[in-house]
């Protein structure tokens, strides 16, 4: 039986034309060609976008701005992609935060579903239908780490915390940044990903850029002198150990001292 995503996919599929009909739907949920070329292509990348993006974002990235009656599961509602280029598309599908199981679903680090090969072709289509940003690539010198440390403080510590490690804000969950690749810090500043501000290159200028992810790169193995880093995850857990190890110890060490001096 031919689920409703497979057949809108195979409805867009016939509208975007021939090369893009021989399709199969895998067991995670991607749509495929039956047979895919040896390298990355715009063609290759307009067959996976017709079985896996369409659904959403429209024949040829018009967008869908209201749900479709009757589309049942798949409901569409997605924004257009014309003239966003290499960069935000890149970054979602790299991620893996898309494609989307529900347009509903906060985007979130999920199971990267496509390969390099593909990724890199569904990038050829898109940024094809438009002139937009490209791919950025950052030179991190770790000589500018401490103006990074400056700079992430003032724009990027309120939510990734002082070294990094995420956290939550109000609606949505903060990602740690030590596997994440330069590259992807990079897009994720222009981009704004989801609630994250988007920050342009007047706000943050691209050697700044290079100097916040030098300084995310030194936070994986960060240096702590004062002893136990608890994950370095904040004041949270320092107080958690104030509360459960050091509240407890104090508490038995007036204990003994008040039955020495009763027993004195």
């Amino acid at each position: 039986m031919i689920g409703p995503r497979l057949t809108a996919v195979i409805i867009v599929a016939l509208l975007a034309g021939p090369t893009a009909v021989a399709l199969a739907a895998t067991q995670v949920g991607i749509v495929r060609p039956t047979s895919e070329p040896a390298r990355p292509s715009a063609a290759l990348g307009a067959q996976l976008y017709a079985g896996n993006c369409a659904s959403c974002h429209g024949i040829a990235g018009a967008g869908i701005s209201a749900a479709r009656p009757g589309a049942g599961a798949v409901p569409g509602a997605g924004p257009p992609l014309r003239r966003v280029g290499a960069l935000a598309v890149d970054f979602y599908l790299r991620r893996g935060y898309m494609p989307l199981s529900s347009i509903h679903d906060e985007p979130g680090d999920q199971r990267v579903l496509f390969s390099d090969k593909e990724i890199r072709s569904l990038v050829a289509y898109v940024a094809g239908l438009g002139r937009g940003p490209a791919i950025p690539h950052p030179v991190p010198d770790p000589a500018n780490i401490s103006d990074g440390f400056s700079l992430f403080t003032d724009h990027c510590s309120g939510c990734h915390q002082l070294v990094g490690r995420g956290g939550f804000v109000t609606g949505a969950k903060v990602p740690p940044l030590q596997s994440i690749a330069p590259t992807q810090i990079a897009e994720a500043v222009r981009i704004g990903p989801y609630l994250m501000p988007r920050f342009s290159r007047t706000q943050i200028s691209d050697r700044q850029l290079n100097a916040i992810i030098a300084y995310v790169q030194s936070t994986s193995h960060p240096d702590n002198r004062g002893g136990w880093g608890i994950g370095n995850l904040g004041p949270i857990p320092e107080g958690l150990v104030a509360w459960w190890i050091g509240a407890p110890l104090l508490v038995l060490s007036a204990r003994a001292v008040s039955r020495r001096r009763r027993s004195g």
